[in-house]
């Protein structure tokens, strides 16, 4: 027989799968027809499960869409970390790194692109914290890259900062619009080289 702690686990096991599959489910009828147009019920069939279990793990759809959109951050977040913190790289290189590799993470995740469509921005605000936290993470880590090429000579000390980097979090977040929703990406990313030399020439030595 197998003992209460092993049959705890293998019920834990079963709710992890059920919410992953819930999740891998959703993120693919999100990303395929949006938010607005895919409906708890779809994705309980899709998934072959009960409604009553997505409801179990999420109390709504607008909650679902957020742990969707939140999976996708995190991947973003995790794939910009690995670039951050690389000893081996020049500043400069850092920033035409993690701009490089923020637009084709970004380009993939469409159902990031769906929080930035007016429709959506306007009239939705539980996404709200998640668009925050980014702005934030993203803020402090381009701070470090800045900092760190100003402590090993790659960059000229820079008395306001903040001030640039609000502005270069603010170019970024600005080509998204053109990039994902317009349909521009392919056209513009080889350009990206010569696009992160100008973000940076101001700051270089």
């Amino acid at each position: 027989m197998y003992s209460e702690t092993i049959l705890v686990s293998f019920v834990i096991m079963g709710i992890d799968d059920t919410k992953d599959k819930i999740l891998t489910v959703a993120e693919k009828l999100f990303s395929q027809f949006g938010f607005h147009k895919t409906s708890m019920d779809e994705i309980a069939k899709i998934a072959r499960k009960a409604k009553g279990s997505l409801y179990y793990h999420f109390t709504s759809k607008e909650e679902l869409f957020k742990e969707v959109v939140s999976r996708e951050i995190y991947n973003l977040q995790s794939n910009l970390s690995i670039i951050v913190n690389d000893d081996k790289l020049k500043a400069t290189e850092k920033i035409k790194k993690y701009f490089i590799k923020r637009m084709e993470i970004l380009h993939s995740a469409a159902n990031y692109h769906e929080t930035i469509k007016a429709d959506f921005f306007e009239h939705f605000d539980f996404i709200d914290d998640l668009r925050t936290g980014l702005d934030i993470w993203e803020k402090n880590n381009i701070r470090k890259i800045v900092n760190q090429g100003i402590e090993r000579g790659d960059f000229k000390a820079i008395e306001d900062i903040d001030i640039l980097i609000d502005v270069v979090i603010m170019v970024l977040k600005g080509l998204e619009i053109p990039f994902f929703l317009q349909n521009k990406y392919k056209k513009y990313s080889p350009y990206f080289d010569n696009l992160s030399e100008i973000l940076t020439k101001g700051l270089s030595k």
